[in-house]
Formats: structure tokens, sequence, C-alpha cells
């Protein structure tokens, strides 16, 4: 795939993982294994909120396509075929969630050096019609996305943004949920903290004057111990430890808490990936 702009949803995506990725208040345990033949298989047990689900995933990978299926305790068969330059520049991926037979969706990729495009249509009578766009370097890029359900005639959402992008730093603003919403977000790369990073979001929505500024940060301590912590203006708090236990196999335990009701208990989560 050409290098450029990168897809509209990527915009901020660096500041935005470093928030959120890998927190979480469940317990999970993840198995990843490959048989003689190139399937990759995953299993994955977790238990949210006191319930417990679970699912079996497979992978198989051919010259340029890739085809998942994976299997949910709620009965569900998630099914994912994507194909690479088809066309030059060109991915694309179709999927259905079975026994949802109006869960279906294809969707087309292009990524090219100045621009790219993505659109998505469910494969049903009133399908929703998804596309972005974006243009730009590497270093500063433009898009805008919109959503059109044609059961209604109306956009359900269209946002745009900027993002710039430097080898130290990241940036990105987004007016978003259909103009009410505005989102900042900067992140810069420490060698302070050992490759790690230091994150500043702050979102306003116009309709109810809310006001969200979080910071966050990374700290390397070791290569193969990450620590991370983040806190907003409403007082939540959160952090977490992952700790590689070895090549490619990690332990994360999270926790999260009201700094304003101490009173509440805390919530941690405790995730184990595993891949012998």
């Amino acid at each position: 795939m050409s290098k450029g702009p990168g897809l509209f949803s990527d915009f901020g995506k660096k500041a935005k993982d470093l928030l959120n990725k890998d927190y979480s208040p469940d317990q999970k345990i993840t198995i990843y294994s490959s048989s003689f033949s190139g399937v990759a298989l995953t299993s994955n047990v977790a238990n949210k909120g006191g319930l417990s689900s679970g699912d079996v995933g497979a992978r198989y990978k051919y010259e340029n396509a890739e085809f998942d299926v994976k299997l949910e305790t709620e009965s569900n068969i998630v099914t994912t075929l994507s194909v690479t330059d088809f066309l030059p520049s060109t991915k694309a991926i179709a999927s259905i969630t079975l026994p949802d037979y109006n869960s279906g969706k294809f969707e087309v990729q292009y990524l090219h050096q100045h621009a790219s495009f993505t659109g998505a249509l469910g494969l049903n009578k009133s399908p929703a019609v998804d596309f972005s766009a974006a243009i730009g370097t590497p270093s500063i890029a433009f898009g805008a996305e919109a959503t059109y359900r044609t059961a209604s005639g109306e956009f359900a959402k269209y946002n745009t943004g900027v993002s710039l992008t430097k080898p130290e730093s990241n940036a990105s603003v987004i007016l978003a949920d259909k103009g009410d919403s505005i989102r900042f977000s900067y992140l810069r790369n420490l060698n302070q903290l050992n490759g790690g990073a230091v994150v500043g979001e702050m979102s306003r929505r116009f309709s109810t004057n809310e006001n969200t500024l979080t910071v966050g940060c990374s700290y390397v301590v070791d290569p193969q111990t990450l620590l991370k912590a983040k806190l907003n203006n409403h007082g939540n708090l959160g952090a977490l430890v992952q700790h590689e236990l070895m090549p490619e196999s990690f332990l994360t335990i999270s926790g999260a808490f009201d700094t304003k009701a101490l009173q509440n208990t805390p919530k941690f989560g405790l995730a184990l990936s595993l891949k012998p």
C-alpha cells in the first residue's frame, strides 16, 4: 500500500491509543497459536461485569488475501474476507455476522500518495453508506467522513478534521457529531520517558457546554515493562502496567477510580495474552 495521508479514521489515533488502549475493568485471557497449514488460531475467554463470554477464531492468509472466521459463545459466526492490492493501492473487505444476514458489509479502501478514500455499503434492503476521504501528505492531512442512511434519507453523522504528524509528535483537531463537538489532541514522544510519551486531549460539546480535559503519559521502565496513567478534569484516574512475560506474550493489570468519590470501589482489570 502507498504511503500518504492515511485514512481519516487514523487522525488522532496515536493519542487515542495512549489514553484508551489496554485500559479495561474486565478479566481476559487470549491464547494465540498456529497450525502447520499456516492457519493462525485465537482463543479468548473474558469476564465482563460478572458475565462470561468467549470466542475462537481462525485466520488464513494466501498471497494478498486474508480470511477470518470467529465463533462466539452467543452463537454468532463472524466472517471477514479482505483482499489487498487487487487493484493498485486498493483493499477490499467483505464481512458478515451470521445468523444475521442483514449484517453484511462491503468496504473498499484506496490509499494514494496524496489522498485516501474509503467507502462501505451495508448489504441489506435499506443500507447505510459510509464514506471518508483525506488529502495531504504524511506530515499534514485534511479529511472528512459521513454516514448516510438510505432508509431515512438523512446523514447519521458527518465529521471533519486535520492531522499534523512529525517524527516526535502528533496533533489533530476533529469537528464531530454533526458539528456539535470538537476535540483537540496532542502527543509528544519524550526521550526522558525512555521512549514513552505524553498526551493531552481537550473536547467540548457545544449543546451542553461540557468540557473534558484528559492528560496521560506512558513510561518504558525496561524493554519488557510499560507503565501508563491518565487523569481527566472530572477526577477519573486510570493506570496500568504491562509486562512482556516472553516474546509476544503480555500480562496487563489496569485500575481506575474516581478521585472525587473515594468511597466507591476502584475497578481493576487483568489481561493475559499468550503466544507460545
